[in-house]
């Protein structure tokens, strides 16, 4: 028998702790890839100490397993919510520290794919260095964004697995929790395989929603 309901209710937890969870990873290491770009040795204002630095405090935050971060970020979660377990919305500080440093190594390196010609030549014209981010580099840059973006999205979905682990909700949690209460005949039941094509569907959605969008504003792509 399938619950309906369940599956429902937990596609929506998992739509909603991906999606914000990603928003916040962006509102911080979409800015932080730009800094690391822009400070880079081909950057438009190089400053290789700073960017050693914060290369460095990156790295540092992306080697960190998940399920760690889950574990040290309870107490900001408590302070947040009240509570650091059992509701969908504390999965989403963990996820938030766990991203946003990978969004920033993905905003760098889209921004890195543009030409440096370009910047040199508009430059010339009298442009700063704010002007050379947000009117060529992002700009520019923009199809490998969006595509960076649905990578990333995906990625924090499969790290909604981690919900498990403090009674966050999402589907890949439930699919765990319903293979742990129906180890003898959990691959017979309609309502596992339900769940996991849920997850399937919610993936392709974004991946291919990601490259469309990509696609449709490639300039390069429309020149050729």
């Amino acid at each position: 028998m399938i619950d309906w309901g369940l599956v429902l209710e937990s596609t929506k937890e998992t739509i909603l702790i991906t999606f914000i969870s990603t928003f916040l990873a962006y509102l911080v290491g979409l800015p932080l890839g730009v800094i690391l770009n822009a400070t880079s040795s081909k950057g438009v204002h190089p400053n290789r100490i700073f960017n050693s630095l914060l290369s460095i405090i990156v790295n540092v935050l992306r080697s960190i397993p998940c399920l760690i971060i889950v574990v040290l970020a309870m107490p900001i979660s408590r302070a947040i919510f009240d509570r650091a377990t059992g509701k969908w919305y504390t999965m989403i500080i963990p996820l938030f520290l766990t991203s946003f440093a990978y969004v920033a190594r993905v905003v760098e390196q889209s921004l890195s794919e543009v030409d440096s010609g370009k910047f040199e030549a508009i430059r010339s014209l009298g442009a700063s260095n704010s002007q050379l981010i947000f009117k060529v580099a992002i700009p520019e840059s923009a199809p490998s964004l969006i595509v960076g973006l649905s990578v990333t999205m995906v990625s924090i979905l499969g790290y909604t697995s981690f919900a498990y682990n403090i009674g966050a909700g999402g589907l890949i949690s439930q699919i765990w929790t319903f293979y742990t209460r129906n180890t003898g005949n959990y691959a017979s039941e309609w309502m596992f395989w339900i769940m996991i094509i849920f997850v399937v569907l919610i993936v392709q959605i974004v991946q291919e929603l990601g490259l469309f969008i990509s696609r449709k504003i490639d300039k390069r792509r429309k020149l050729r």
